[in-house]
């Protein structure tokens, strides 16, 4: 039966974050053993995928870093683009393989932090502490004792909420024939796609050099589309628009974020916490999610050193919450036309201050100045009737 003080369940980039965090002693603070229990290769690993976050300078995961731009640029449904440097922020792409290979070099060599490969079945919490039922690729029952748990596992059903959206993608990693991008910036949003009667679409281009990039087509929907639908919609991104010429697909990946004014528990039992998007990290007006797991995860960690209570925080502020509870419900009413909004904020609002502001790190006036650069009168009508709308299930998983 392991025991250690703190079970780390999903080796996703929450339970990677922490568990990483916990590898490395702290000059100050008592230090803290740690299980981070991975599912066997299967339906219940994280599929592989692409993380993108910005922050100033260098940071504790670029040695495991795809890519980086100091300019990101935005199209408009006409074609007219936006660019812009967000010097000292660095817009960084991380893939998941690459991160969980740094992060199993920290593990190799710390003595707080092991790993297992097993399936969680069942997590039984009280107040003194947790039993975690697991089971093994070979199918041998595993037992874990913890005093802590937090849990990273995607919900199996997401929480009652008055608005909820979906992001859905696909991307193809591509290799050209010819030179065909530009490494030094990244395509953020481009709108030069046919807009869907409602929601908005847009491409996604992360160039890591003059042949290779990551192309994606993205959607903001209440449902998802079959699989050929990426296809085609990316054969014509990559064809009509951006006219690459002759190139071979090396990978593929597909996602699926919620984004929902939902109030997601950060505590499931009174040693039982969850992480990452299953306790809220996903901004709900854009779908990012790694800088918020790791303030998520920075103070978590910090707690448990201190030998404080480790409730993890709030991912996001209360305000910057309501905002964007407004913002999904005069997107999801179609009172807005979503391409245009966020076109016109990325060419009114400079995009380093609107990425601050994105992570929730700009203060009241400059969250105003951003606010009039929306259309006004229908997130005021939005937010008029947010109070009075039902919090209700979404139907599916």
């Amino acid at each position: 039966m392991p025991h250690a003080e703190v079970a780390i369940l999903g080796a996703g980039a929450a339970g990677l974050s922490l568990a990483h965090r916990l590898s490395h002693p702290a000059p100050r603070g008592r230090r803290v053993t740690a299980l981070l229990l991975d599912a066997p290769p299967g339906p219940l690993r994280p599929p592989r995928r692409t993380w993108c976050y910005w922050e100033a300078g260098d940071g504790p995961y670029d040695d495991a870093v795809t890519a980086e731009w100091r300019r990101l640029r935005v199209h408009d449904p006409a074609g007219r683009s936006t660019e812009d440097d967000i010097a000292p922020l660095r817009y960084k792409m991380l893939r998941s393989d690459d991160f969980a290979r740094h992060v199993d070099h920290a593990l190799d060599h710390s003595d707080d932090v092991r790993r297992l490969e097993a399936a969680v079945e069942t997590v039984r919490g009280d107040a003194d502490g947790a039993e975690i039922l697991a089971r093994t690729h070979d199918g041998r029952p595993v037992t874990v004792h913890a005093r802590w748990v937090f849990d990273s596992r995607p919900l199996a059903r997401l929480p009652a909420a008055r608005t909820t959206l979906l992001q859905h993608f696909r991307g193809w990693f591509v290799r050209t024939d010819r030179p065909a991008f530009d490494p030094g910036t990244a395509m953020l949003m481009d709108f030069r796609v046919p807009q869907p009667p409602q929601g908005l679409a847009f491409g996604y281009l992360l160039p890591m050099d003059r042949h290779r990039a990551l192309v994606e087509y993205t959607r903001f929907s209440s449902a998802v589309l079959p699989r050929h639908a990426y296809d085609e919609a990316l054969r014509r991104y990559t064809d009509d628009v951006l006219r690459l010429g002759g190139f071979e697909v090396t990978a593929t990946e597909t996602g699926v974020i919620p984004m929902t004014d939902a109030r997601f528990a950060r505590r499931a039992a009174p040693s039982v916490f969850r992480i990452g998007t299953a306790g809220g990290a996903t901004r709900p007006s854009t779908g990012y999610t790694f800088s918020a797991v790791q303030r998520q995860t920075r103070a978590v960690a910090e707690a448990l050193r201190a030998d404080r209570h480790p409730l993890p925080p709030p991912a996001h502020s209360a305000r910057s919450r309501a905002m964007d509870a407004v913002m999904l419900r005069a997107l999801d009413s179609g009172r807005v036309d979503g391409a245009a909004f966020f076109a016109r904020l990325f060419a009114q609002v400079p995009m380093g201050r609107l990425l601050r502001f994105l992570d929730g790190e700009t203060r009241l006036h400059e969250d105003l100045c951003v606010g009039i650069r929306t259309p006004v009168l229908p997130m005021l009508r939005s937010a008029a009737e947010l109070p009075w709308l039902p919090r209700t299930p979404r139907p599916g998983p």
